[in-house]
């Protein structure tokens, strides 16, 4: 996904491993962009998001896989990372429970909302993969 060391994709490396939320956009039956904060997981190729089964975005992602992300900005208008690509739901997915690097980053997450990494996993027990197509930003 980074073709270089630029300054910009070490950046992008670099919060892609420390930030906690990306905003995830599907679109809706109506053509409209619906963007929601969610938890992530980067691996190098691909994102890891759960969510509660039965959601819209799990609706929206069957009916139109052609999604993106970003991170938010730094107030100024700077800091601006955005990639498009293309969703999946799991069919099989790994329980959120059993991705050690998900229950590292999240850890504090979990107490934050009151849940151990198995409970989380349960609530959340689908699993969206976004494999990226595009990165644009500065």
């Amino acid at each position: 996904m980074f073709d270089t060391d630029s300054e910009f994709d070490q950046r992008v490396r670099r919060r892609l491993a420390e930030e906690w939320i990306i905003w995830l956009t599907t679109i809706d039956s109506q053509g409209r962009p619906q963007p929601r904060p969610v938890w992530f997981l980067w691996d190098g190729q691909s994102f890891l998001i759960y969510s509660r089964s039965g959601t819209f975005k799990l609706k929206h992602i069957k009916a139109n896989p052609q999604v993106s992300l970003h991170l938010d900005g730094d107030g100024k208008g700077g800091n601006i990372v955005i990639f498009s690509g293309e969703a999946l739901v799991e069919e099989t997915p790994t329980p959120a429970s059993k991705v050690a690097d998900y229950v590292a980053k999240y850890q504090e997450g979990f107490q934050r909302i009151n849940m151990t990494a198995e409970q989380f996993a349960e609530a959340y027990a689908t699993a969206i993969r976004v494999t990226p197509t595009k990165l644009r930003g500065h």
